[in-house]
């Protein structure tokens, strides 16, 4: 694992690498979807739709204090799960932190393997679509970003 890499996506890598058994992945994903706060329904909008994904899978981010704020919903239970433990790895990272990210994390959870194809492919979507909004915070432009 990178040393480099932000403690909370490390810790999350090291919790799911302990779920030797696909079964137990799953029940995690559904324990952190369980956790998801819910969106309010007036950011469920086409601009915050994350393409790419079967399930409806919506995301906002807001920057509060030069960190990252993520929040999220999505249709499916193990979707909001995959979206619920990205946003756990993210939230509080800077925009530039978040920008540097590689997806390599994911496949270090072994949450790919696990995965339906369409499913492993829309979670990759979805961290690719977290980043954009990091890099639109960054930029100083975020179409769809909460208003705090």
């Amino acid at each position: 694992m990178p040393a480099d890499r932000p403690e909370s996506i490390q810790k999350i890598v090291a919790r799911f690498q302990k779920a030797a058994d696909p079964k137990r992945r799953y029940e995690q994903l559904l324990w952190f979807a369980k956790k998801l706060d819910p969106l309010p329904e007036e950011y469920k909008t086409a601009e915050n739709k994350v393409p790419g994904c079967v399930s409806q899978v919506f995301v906002v981010a807001d920057l509060v204090d030069g960190q990252v704020v993520y929040q999220a919903d999505s249709d499916a239970q193990i979707t909001k799960g995959l979206v619920a433990l990205l946003i756990k790895a993210l939230n509080g990272l800077s925009p530039d932190e978040i920008a540097a990210l590689s997806p390599d994390f994911i496949k270090e959870t072994q949450l790919d393997v696990s995965l339906t194809p369409s499913r492993a492919n829309g979670f990759y979507n979805i961290f690719k679509a977290m980043q954009q909004k990091a890099q639109a915070l960054a930029n100083g432009s975020a179409p769809g970003a909460l208003i705090s």
